[in-house]
């Protein structure tokens, strides 16, 4: 399984290393080694988070995940998407912000980090909404009860986590971001702008997913109950036969999957901000750095579908908490970046620590139960049951 899964990822591995150095010698080989390394341990936590949506998805939407997705995700987010950064903020038309990033890296790269602010701001927001839906909701499994009990007691206001968001915001605006460490001056106006449409395109596609998704499941309730009354499900079976009826739970599974995928490449596209802007701090080479977190990128997809197929965020339920704080801590760290500078080893740092201590309290519940139940055995043996 474990080479099934990850198989594509061991290629493109030697492929990609291979040209680099081919194309760019040993310095070349060892800086797109590195890029990969960064990727991978900024986006570990986005790993979690889409394994806990792509499991919600058929087979068939995994695939897309890993084919179109990944095109996307390396070809679109990594080399396309800081030329079109470019080619907005200097009003630059396409074929000459590709000029500029081939042949004026210095120029290139100074472009792309006064771009920063926006960059941060749209995606720390997309984040935080994740992470504030996440902890304001009442979830059966708790983590850190002593603090997601009195949060799931707030989330019951109706938009409490859009109300914090846009507060986080407005902070951000008033201070961190009234003299920005990148393109220099008050970029209040600019944060503004960019987080509120990072808000907004959380709420449109994960507000667009979410309802097929819950159409989806009254659906199919609906379909086990019509199963259950023999001549329900004959009418149905007949009423398919001509045409008519409401629409069937595939065509729907279809919709809700097509927009979860959206929704996935959103969140990826949040994720890889902090990496694209982290990765000037290795090379300004547009090419070299699209390779080093294309490699990265295509092993976080095959983490994610690991974990699907061997059931991980089952087996370990806290992992999603974990996942989910570590995307609330990045979020806080990109709006941080508006004005400071902060090492991406700290960044990627601290979702290991948190994904780690999250992976260590579920073997520990595991453990636990696993007594518990065996303990109950023992006593039912001693009884005579």
């Amino acid at each position: 399984m474990l080479l099934k899964t990850f198989g594509w990822s061991f290629a493109v591995t030697a492929g990609g290393l291979a040209l680099a150095g081919v194309l760019w010698g040993w310095k070349g080989l060892a800086i797109v080694g590195i890029l990969s390394i960064l990727e991978i341990s900024l986006s570990f936590d986005n790993a979690v988070i889409n394994a806990g949506i792509l499991r919600k998805m058929n087979a068939f939407w995994q695939k897309i995940f890993l084919t179109v997705g990944i095109l996307i995700a390396v070809f679109g987010m990594r080399l396309v998407f800081p030329v079109v950064i470019v080619a907005i903020t200097a009003k630059l038309g396409p074929l000459e912000a590709v000029d500029l990033a081939i042949n004026d890296k210095e120029k290139y790269e100074h472009l792309v980090t006064a771009a920063h602010p926006s960059i941060a701001s749209f995606g720390g927001m997309f984040l935080l909404m994740i992470f504030l839906d996440f902890v304001f909701e009442d979830r059966d499994i708790k983590w850190l009860a002593w603090l997601e009990k009195p949060l799931s007691k707030l989330g019951k206001l109706d938009t409490f986590s859009i109300a914090v968001a846009l507060g986080v915001l407005l902070i951000t605006a008033t201070t961190v971001a009234t003299d920005v460490a990148h393109g220099g001056g008050d970029k209040s106006s600019t944060v503004l702008l960019a987080g509120v449409a990072g808000l907004l395109t959380y709420l449109i596609v994960g507000g667009i997913s979410g309802y097929f998704e819950d159409k989806l499941e009254e659906d199919e309730d609906d379909d086990e109950a019509d199963a259950a009354d023999e001549g329900g499900a004959e009418e149905k079976a007949a009423a398919a036969k001509n045409g008519g009826g409401k629409p069937t739970v595939v065509g729907l599974a279809g919709k809700a999957a097509f927009f979860m995928f959206l929704y996935l490449e959103v969140i990826d596209a949040s994720f890889s901000f902090d990496g694209v802007i982290g990765a000037f701090a290795v090379t300004n080479d547009i090419f070299e750095m699209a390779l080093g977190l294309g490699i990265g990128a295509m092993y976080i997809r095959s983490l994610t579908v690991f974990l699907v197929r061997r059931g991980t965020l089952d087996d370990y339920v806290y992992l999603e908490h974990g996942a989910h704080y570590a995307i609330g801590a990045l979020a806080l760290i990109l709006l941080a970046t508006i004005k400071y500078e902060i090492n991406e080893v700290i960044t990627g740092s601290v979702g290991v620590l948190l994904i780690a201590a999250s992976y260590w309290s579920s073997v520990v519940r595991n453990r636990r139960e696993a007594e518990a139940e065996g303990s109950g055995k023992q006593t039912e043996v001693s009884s005579g049951v």
